[in-house]
C-alpha cells in the first residue's frame, strides 16, 4: 500500500541533488580525461632530465652568484 499522505522532498531540493548528480558525472569524467592523457603524453624533456640528474648523467649545477647566499654552519 502507497501513502497518500503530504509529499516529503520538494522539488528545490530534488533539482539541486539532480544538479549534484550531474557535477560529479562530470568531474568524474574530467578526471579520467586528465588521467588517460598523461597516460597517453610522452615524457618531457624536464622530466627526462630530472631522471638524468637522479641516475649522475649530467654536470652538476654550477650557481652564478645569483639571489642571496647563506654560508653553511
Amino acid at each position: 500500500m502507497s501513502s497518500r499522505g503530504k509529499k516529503k522532498i520538494t522539488m528545490a531540493k530534488l533539482n539541486r541533488e539532480a544538479r549534484l548528480r550531474e557535477r560529479r558525472v562530470e568531474k568524474k569524467a574530467r578526471k579520467e580525461a586528465r588521467r588517460d592523457a598523461a597516460a597517453t603524453q610522452p615524457p618531457d624533456d624536464l622530466s627526462q632530465t630530472e631522471d638524468n640528474d637522479l641516475l649522475g648523467d649530467t654536470e652538476p649545477l654550477v650557481r652564478t652568484g645569483e639571489g642571496p647566499q647563506r654560508e653553511l654552519s
